[in-house]
């Protein structure tokens, strides 16, 4: 029995020190490509104390603190990790009032992924976790309202968070654990897919004194039915608020110094669409609530909503507040002087915004303004967040006088963007990415937004797919989605300037994917919805590619214009043509179908004719020598999520291999020198940025490695000299 326990120990041994495992991490500098901004910012939270102390929450890409030295924007949660994507989505954020180093967290994108508050005593350096069972919904529906994560202002300890569909929670323990409040009303959900619940939760400081828990608070449920409640010990139980007003949804609620209470309204939650919405005041003393509505909807069914509100600290009776969805002009900004007794509007014609550091932003008006907040230590700073960042004025008092307000795009640092197609040629521009919402850019420095803008011609709302001819890389293709008659776009000078395709496929709906001949002659456009067509005259016309099934992605050899590859990864059969796409077959290698979760791709290497990469998710990663007649299995990886070849190392000819996936059972960003044969890390756990869906090398950088985020933007890495 001992003898076969010590062969079972030197096996196991064995195993461990010749299991394929990466290297050490090599040392790589982390920087965002410069874009600015791109996303909904979904909320802003100043600590009412500390000097200039502001957090900002993002619905895809994570939390922020401004950097007032520096003047930009410091993001706190890239350590979250593949495992950990759905963190990234941050539903509210807290601050403790007696402690400006404490910060927390409420993260979960979707209701149905994982959720956890995040707690920091460092200002957001770094955080500990409590996972919970509270669903979180940094990225659904009214993702602006809030902020439903409180910290009581004399007993730090003590937190509350109202959810979505599970009601009032409680924390004594500085957010470590959790408890249910049972005696919290139930209250109706919205009929619609996905709840907004209890958005708001407020301590009233004047009710309490130090080192005690504060009797009074309130919370703002989300639902046209009574809506308002408070609790006068402790949050043990709660009433409904008398003479509230029903029939519109609350999505702020923010109580003054002097301790009025404005609430601002919508029918709808936002952020999709609002109409009907209102501002109230109440006075709890008094128990008096006004109308303070500066601009009453004309219809009450149109699209008109108010969103944020904000009160002055330094002077309780201004208050600011701003229309959300009165798409025509434009949203409102209104102030008022005295607790909205009288309002002025302060988005004038003449109105400045100054986007100067992203020029991209130039043909785009602020909305979605869900969030404001007023300097406490300066009543003239304003932020205000939008659909696409953070502007911020510095003459709020000044608003209602002959001088136009001057807002300027304050979103140095914060980059929130999701990439969809990310492509790096071996001439021109480094770098050209496809970007949802925001159509995409050409990178000539990575370090500077373009100063052209989004791509230059046809515009789309996404663009979902690049390619460039190996052989010609100059000329350029892109698919994208948006209300254009044909969406896809050709340039032949690196992306500079586009040119609209004469037509689309018969088939499918725009975007999908999009692929051309290494001689630049022959494009295959797969439309979202329909089978891969070919064209060699730019649209004018189209022919379906023989062979191949609805919704397959189509590659072209780098060096080779006749040939291009497609796979199946319902079947696992690959495919290829060597007549120009005109027609497919499949080869010999029957492959395990691909994993959806984690993606497939096919990576056809720079100057290697017949040279392939198959990235079948978790399913790993295999290579061809010969075009697609027979793979070799890497097992090394066990799973791949994207795969990028870059410039080859000094002295090699073969491109370098950039990975996003599980090596050695790391899940991590790995480089190999040695076609895949060996892997070291690239990336620390500091430096994860939740979900990487792409990874491309640059043909003309050794080690330099572009990656694309679920809404961290465009990430690039290099080498420390």
């Amino acid at each position: 029995m001992m003898i076969r326990f010590q062969r079972l120990f030197l096996l196991i041994v064995a195993g461990w020190l010749f299991w394929p495992r990466p290297a050490a991490a090599e040392a790589y500098v982390w920087r965002n490509v410069v874009m600015r901004g791109g996303g909904f910012v979904s909320g802003l939270v100043y600590h009412p104390t500390a000097t200039n102390l502001l957090y900002a929450r993002t619905d895809v890409g994570g939390a922020y603190r401004w950097d007032d030295g520096a003047r930009q924007w410091i993001p706190l949660t890239d350590w979250i990790g593949p495992e950990d994507g759905n963190l990234m989505g941050i539903e509210s954020i807290a601050l403790d009032p007696s402690d400006p180093r404490r910060v927390y967290l409420a993260a979960g994108t979707y209701s149905r992924g994982k959720a956890a508050i995040l707690r920091s005593a460092d200002q957001g350096r770094t955080f500990e976790r409590t996972e919970v069972t509270f669903g979180m919904g940094g990225n659904e529906v009214g993702r602006f309202n809030g902020e439903r994560l409180a910290v009581d202002p004399h007993a730090g300890a003590v937190l509350f968070f109202g959810s979505r569909r599970d009601g009032l929670w409680q924390s004594r323990d500085s957010g470590v654990t959790w408890q249910k409040v049972d005696r919290f009303p139930e209250v109706a959900r919205m009929e619609e897919r996905q709840a907004v619940g209890i958005v708001s939760v407020v301590f009233d400081p004047a009710s309490g004194g130090p080192g005690r828990p504060t009797p009074k608070l309130f919370a703002a449920v989300s639902t046209t039915a009574t809506n308002l409640f408070f609790s006068t010990d402790g949050g043990v139980t709660w009433q409904a608020v008398a003479g509230q007003p029903v029939g519109l949804r609350p999505n702020h609620l923010v109580l003054s110094p002097e301790g009025m209470l404005y609430l601002s309204y919508g029918r709808e939650p936002g952020p999709n669409g609002m109409s009907g919405g209102a501002v109230w005041r109440f006075d709890p003393q008094a128990q008096v609530w006004t109308d303070i509505t500066p601009l009453p909807p004309p219809d009450a069914a149109g699209p008109f909503g108010y969103g944020a509100v904000a009160v002055d600290a330094q002077h309780p009776a201004t208050v600011m507040v701003t229309t959300f969805a009165h798409w025509q002009p434009h949203d409102l900004i209104f102030r008022s002087p005295d607790g909205g007794a009288h309002w002025a509007q302060v988005w004038r014609e003449d109105t400045v915004w100054d986007s100067a550091g992203a020029p991209y932003t130039q043909s785009r008006r602020p909305h979605w303004m869900g969030s404001m907040v007023i300097n406490p230590r300066d009543s003239d700073q304003v932020w205000l967040t939008t659909g696409f960042g953070v502007w911020c004025s510095g003459g709020a008092t000044q608003a209602a006088g002959p001088k136009p307000m001057r807002w300027e795009f304050m979103d140095a640092g914060l980059e929130e963007t999701v990439p969809l197609a990310l492509i790096s040629p071996p001439a021109g521009a480094h770098l050209l990415s496809g970007v949802g919402d925001v159509d995409g850019f050409v990178h000539a420095d990575p370090e500077v937004s373009p100063a052209a803008g989004s791509f230059a011609g046809p515009r789309f709302g996404n663009t979902e797919a690049l390619a460039f001819a190996g052989g010609k890389p100059q000329v350029i293709v892109r698919t994208g989605t948006g209300r254009r008659q044909v969406r896809a776009a050709y340039s032949l000078d690196g992306g500079n300037n586009w040119q609209e395709f004469r037509s689309e496929p018969p088939q499918g709906n725009g975007a999908g994917a999009v692929a051309i001949s290494a001689d630049a002659g022959t494009v295959v456009w797969t439309p979202q919805g329909g089978p891969p067509y070919v064209t060699r005259d730019w649209g004018a016309e189209w022919q379906a590619c023989a062979g191949l099934a609805t919704g397959l992605r189509v590659v072209a050899d780098a060096v080779q214009p006749q040939t291009f590859y497609a796979f199946n990864p319902r079947s696992g059969r690959f495919y290829v043509s060597t007549n120009a796409a005109a027609g497919f077959a499949g080869t010999a290698a029957v492959l395990a179908p691909g994993n959806r979760d984690h993606g497939v791709s096919i990576c056809a290497t720079p100057g290697k004719e017949n040279d392939v990469w198959l990235v079948a998710g978790g399913a790993g990663l295999r290579h061809s020598t010969n075009g697609g007649t027979s793979f070799t299995q890497l097992a090394s990886v066990q799973v791949a999520d994207s795969l990028g070849l870059g410039k080859a190392p000094p002295g090699k000819t073969y491109p370098a291999l950039y990975l996003a996936g599980k090596v050695g059972e790391l899940r991590a960003l790995f480089r190999s020198d040695d076609q895949g044969v060996s892997w070291v890390r690239l990336n620390d756990d500091r430096h994860q940025y939740g979900w990487i869906g792409l990874v491309t090398g640059d043909p003309r950088i050794y080690g330099r490695v572009y990656l694309g985020t679920g809404g961290r933007g465009v990430i690039y890495g290099e080498m420390k000299p």
